[in-house]
């Protein structure tokens, strides 16, 4: 007859046989579900973007990845460089943590323009705002407001009343702001900014009409 630790022994192995199996079949289910966010999300943004020619760099693993658009001289925009930061779900230890700090997969994007806007603005969602939000290097010198966009309540930073009337354009054309948590239109720097919250859905359909909104921004006043 075994004895109680000859018992305890094998029940030791047994668990530690199981969380190693456990680990790593959740790498690689993670590391697999990771890639085809990745390949799906920059496939909309190909096609919402259409660009000339685009680069893409791994640089985090299964949990980073960047791109780069260009575009010739036929339009307003010239460049637009995107961050796809994803949860590490190949980490089943980690991503708990993760979860909670990041809480879904994150896009940025920086649309860099040939044409100035009319002056700076933000609109944030308050709870972004409230969660490992943004820094905005002027707001000492913007006004501040409160918009309503589809169920969630955003807060409006602008430099002149005109950039009222462009984020309630944009508003007006997108009733539903969906993954949308930050848009930032930078002139120094000609550059327009949008922060993703990704979730299940598809985001072709929200980007496709922030993109064509920044057209109407950067306008050229030629």
């Amino acid at each position: 007859m075994g004895t109680f630790g000859d018992t305890a022994t094998v029940s030791v192995l047994i668990v530690i046989v199981a969380v190693s199996a456990f680990i790593v079949f959740s790498f690689q289910s993670g590391k697999r579900k990771n890639k085809e966010i990745c390949t799906a999300t920059f496939s909309e943004l190909m096609k919402v973007f259409k660009p000339d020619d685009q680069t893409f760099t791994n640089i985090g693993g299964a949990v980073g990845h960047h791109g780069t658009f260009s575009f010739k001289e036929r339009g307003p925009v010239s460049r637009i460089d995107v961050t796809l930061t994803l949860l590490p779900r190949q980490a089943p230890l980690y991503m708990p943590i993760s979860k909670f700090l990041m809480r879904n997969d994150r896009l940025f994007i920086s649309v860099y323009m040939r044409y100035p806007p009319p002056g700076e603005g933000h609109i944030i969602e308050k709870g972004y705002t409230g969660f490992r939000g943004p820094e905005i290097t002027n707001i000492s010198r913007l006004h501040q407001g409160q918009f309503q966009w589809g169920d969630l309540a955003f807060s409006l930073y602008y430099e002149q009343d005109r950039m009222i009337d462009r984020f309630r354009d944009l508003i007006e054309t997108l009733p539903d702001p969906g993954p949308i948590r930050h848009i930032a239109i930078i002139p120094d720097q000609r550059k327009g900014y949008i922060f993703m919250g990704l979730q299940q859905e598809p985001i072709e359909t929200y980007l496709a009409a922030v993109y064509d909104w920044l057209f109407r921004v950067f306008e050229s006043y030629d």
